[in-house]
This record gives C-alpha cells, structure tokens and sequence, in this order.
C-alpha cells in the first residue's frame, strides 16, 4: 500500500496594528489627513518591524505638531513627539513621522 502524507500548514498569524488619530480636524489639507498619517505608520512599521504587535495614539497639537504613544507588544514607550519649525505638516513631514514611529517601535521589539 502507498504510504500517503497529510500536508499541514499553520494558520496564519494575525499581528494586530492599531492607529487612532485625535484631533484630526486640526490637520491641513496638505497632510493627508488621520487615513494618511495611520497608514504611513503601518506602511513604516511593516517595513522596519513585521510580525511586530503595536498600536498608536496620535494627538493633533496643532497644525505642525503632533504628539504619539505607543504600545509594543503590551508594553507603553514614552511619548513621541514632532513637529514641524517653519510650517505645517504636509506629506513629507508625515512621512519622516511615521518613520521616526517606526523605528522606535524597531527598537522596542528587539530582545
């Protein structure tokens, strides 16, 4: 008799990624808005960080400063702060934003 094998494949992992923006009614059209700014970060962050498990809160000071907390697989980093001197965010400055995030985030995963 054929010896017959069962192919097995482990289910796929979910990593949960969670991005809430406040204040985003104070972000310039130039920014892209709360979507833009969340999705840089997971864009950053997938490419800095897979299979990492974090979540940001970011608050909108004003329409050139921004202030974040981040949770690394359950654990709370200090805040993260940027902002932008001579105009308001745009998206180039988000970018560099949600990279900054991105590698604290990196850093925090790490053993």
């Amino acid at each position: 008799m054929p010896a017959s094998a069962i192919a097995m494949t482990a289910p796929k992992q979910e990593y949960e990624h969670h991005c809430r923006v406040i204040g985003g009614e104070k972000l310039p059209a130039a920014s892209g808005g709360a979507k833009a700014i969340c999705a840089a970060i997971e864009e950053a962050v997938a490419a800095r960080a897979p299979n990492v498990r974090f979540s940001a809160k970011v608050k909108v000071l004003r329409p050139s400063r921004l202030s974040t907390t981040v949770v690394v697989n359950g654990r709370s980093l200090p805040e993260q702060k940027f902002a932008v001197m001579d105009r308001d965010l745009n998206a180039g400055s988000i970018r560099r934003f949600a990279n900054s995030i991105a590698t604290t985030v990196a850093k925090a995963a790490k053993p």
